[in-house]
């Protein structure tokens, strides 16, 4: 299948939490949309990697998503090596996006920067014909290099090249990131211990984060974005119009 955006996460309910709300938007445009998740989760504090798979596929139906797939890299312990980079190189030339969104450059959680060179990495040595991989029916695959390689942005504040304007999906957003109820808002935790993300109040930095990213482009709320590669327009029309 191939798509317009392919989202990386490393964890399970990176990708709601980061970057849905545009996978939500450019749905209802017409984009095709695919989830790759590196790891399962298993090492999360609350919850388990049977749960965190059920919950994802309930976030998917929800945000619409044309496929969500799961690499079963090691939690918290996968590296920057040959056999990584291959599998993610795999997921990019079978899904030949255009465009593939992926964990921040830098985060609270280490996990999230080494993925984010680990997909850098990979969506450039996907595009040299003599890095030779095989689909999962033994097909040899073809040589596909993404255009653009963005970063969404995560528990830390960093300055984002572009926003994206999410609106009118919010909704959507929340209800993709509920999804995980052994995460997120949590008010009685029974026998699992309390996490930094399991509090009620951490969503409400989420919504906190979108709405302080919506203000600089004048709308309600947006999701930021980091490009190494500089970003070209061929319609100003494509500028949110606002006033400062």
């Amino acid at each position: 299948m191939k798509v317009d955006i392919l989202a990386f996460g490393v964890h399970p309910d990176d990708i709601e939490l980061g970057c849905s709300g545009t996978l939500i938007k450019s749905i209802e445009q017409g984009k095709k949309v695919a989830i790759v998740d590196l790891t399962q989760g298993e090492l999360g504090t609350r919850g388990t990697a049977a749960t965190r798979a059920k919950e994802a596929a309930d976030a998917a139906a929800i945000m619409g998503v044309h496929a969500r797939e799961n690499l079963q890299l090691a939690d918290g312990f996968f590296q920057i090596n040959e056999t990584s980079i291959r599998k993610v190189i795999v997921a990019i030339r079978k899904y030949q996006p255009s465009i593939v969104l992926c964990n921040a450059v830098e985060d609270r959680h280490p996990d999230h920067g080494r993925a984010a060179q680990l997909v850098d990495e990979a969506a450039f040595l996907a595009g040299l014909r003599k890095v030779e991989t095989t689909d999962a029916t033994g097909n040899a695959q073809t040589a596909w290099r993404p255009t653009y390689v963005m970063h969404y942005i995560q528990d830390r504040y960093l300055q984002p090249d572009f926003l994206f304007d999410i609106s009118d999906v919010m909704d959507k957003k929340q209800a993709a990131i509920l999804a995980y109820g052994t995460q997120f808002n949590i008010v009685e935790p029974g026998n699992e211990p309390t996490t930094y993300i399991s509090s009620p109040d951490f969503l409400d930095t989420i919504v906190g984060r979108n709405q302080l990213f919506g203000k600089r482009i004048g709308v309600k709320y947006a999701e930021g974005f980091i490009s190494k590669k500089m970003i070209g327009i061929t319609d100003f029309n494509a500028i949110v119009q606002h006033t400062t």
